[in-house]
């Protein structure tokens, strides 16, 4: 393995559309959300273990999953978990990575990635990362995976792509960025799975270390500056308390990736969801002769049709009858029923909990 590949992992988020499977005390990221017997994260770091030495894996999380990650992937040192006072979105936390490699390398080539996705066709994926991180490593460029559209999405952003073929035909999948398109309208989604010029945008990017850093100092100074000055002091948590009060929460695309002239996008296909809401999880699920998705252990169902039924409890019989396009789970304390067409309401339904002050099911 080449000792200058590193992963930094994004394993922070609150996983809120996946209510109330995901809660605040343990995230779908630490979950066995598909019943594999593995967690989203196990499964990512099993799966970049394969092609970066562990010890160059690092994990960045809330500080209250610090327990959670090390007892969950128990071949990681603790300095390898990064820990986040409070969440201030992916530029902030990619630049806290970045920053504590480069303490050890800097001569670091980087992927990094969420935390949540699910990669179907793993052995594809991985020589794809191979081939990113080999480009990235020799040029001056911010490389982000973009993937092949099967459908027209509404819920991922879009990357356009300059057609014009890289020169090396090893790297002909690796293309210039025209532009970088937030989440469409349908009929816009359309356009773009019809030109052949536009790619879901993964979220995972891959980069060498000087490259990313030239780029932060021109598009955010201010957060590169504030690691930076304290990089021998990344251990400390007051440290990072004060730099996380001061930091301006924004998105790695929003600050760097829209902004920047060395976009490039590596083309490709392997099987992706990012699995964000209960309808993703739906839609690559395995489903009954009417498209049923039954994550639960027994089930009698009258006329129901097109519903995701998802329980971990093995005593429980689900009887549905006239049901149809609904997501419905059941947790110990939570019963959740509400049609799929209006998913995008169970971030607001945990919100209003929130202000209710029904924290304890959140």
């Amino acid at each position: 393995m080449n000792k200058n590949y590193f992963c930094v992992i994004m394993a922070g988020g609150m996983g809120t559309r996946f209510w109330p499977a995901s809660r605040a005390d343990k995230p779908k990221q630490f979950i066995d959300i598909l019943g594999t017997g593995k967690t989203f994260l196990q499964m990512t770091v099993e799966r970049f273990r394969k092609i970066i030495p562990v010890e160059n894996i690092f994990i960045v999380t809330g500080r209250k999953y610090k327990d959670l990650t090390l007892q969950q992937i128990p071949d990681i040192k603790e300095n390898q978990v990064l820990l986040e006072p409070f969440g201030r979105n992916t530029a902030p936390c990619i630049a806290f990575a970045n920053t504590c490699i480069k303490n050890i390398n800097p001569n670091a080539t980087i992927i990094v990635s969420p935390s949540d996705h699910l990669i179907l066709q793993e052995d594809n994926f991985l020589k794809e990362v191979e081939k990113g991180l080999s480009f990235a490593s020799d040029n001056d460029t911010l490389l982000t995976m973009g993937i092949k559209p099967h459908r027209p999405n509404t819920g991922y952003g879009y990357i356009q792509i300059d057609t014009k073929k890289h020169n090396n035909s090893r790297f002909e999948n690796v293309l210039k960025v025209k532009t970088f398109m937030e989440k469409p309208t349908l009929e816009l989604a359309k356009q773009f799975v019809d030109s052949g010029e536009f790619y879901w945008n993964s979220g995972m990017f891959i980069w060498n270390l000087k490259t990313i850093e030239k780029e932060f100092k021109k598009y955010l100074p201010e957060t590169f500056q504030l690691f930076n000055d304290h990089r021998e002091d990344l251990d400390s948590e007051k440290t990072i308390y004060k730099i996380y009060e001061t930091v301006k929460s924004i998105s790695i695309d929003y600050g760097v990736m829209e902004k920047t002239k060395c976009a490039h996008v590596l083309c490709a296909d392997f099987g992706w969801s990012d699995l964000g809401t209960w309808f993703s999880l739906y839609e690559i699920d395995k489903k009954d002769s009417d498209g049923n998705s039954l994550r639960v252990a027994q089930t009698s169902l009258y006329n129901a049709k097109n519903n995701i039924v998802f329980s971990k409890d093995p005593r429980k019989l689900f009887v549905l009858k006239d049901l149809e396009n609904f997501i419905l789970v059941d947790t110990d304390d939570v019963f959740l029923l509400i049609p799929k067409e209006n998913e995008q309401a169970i971030k607001q339904i945990v919100n209003d909990l929130k202000l209710k002050g029904k924290e304890e099911f959140l």
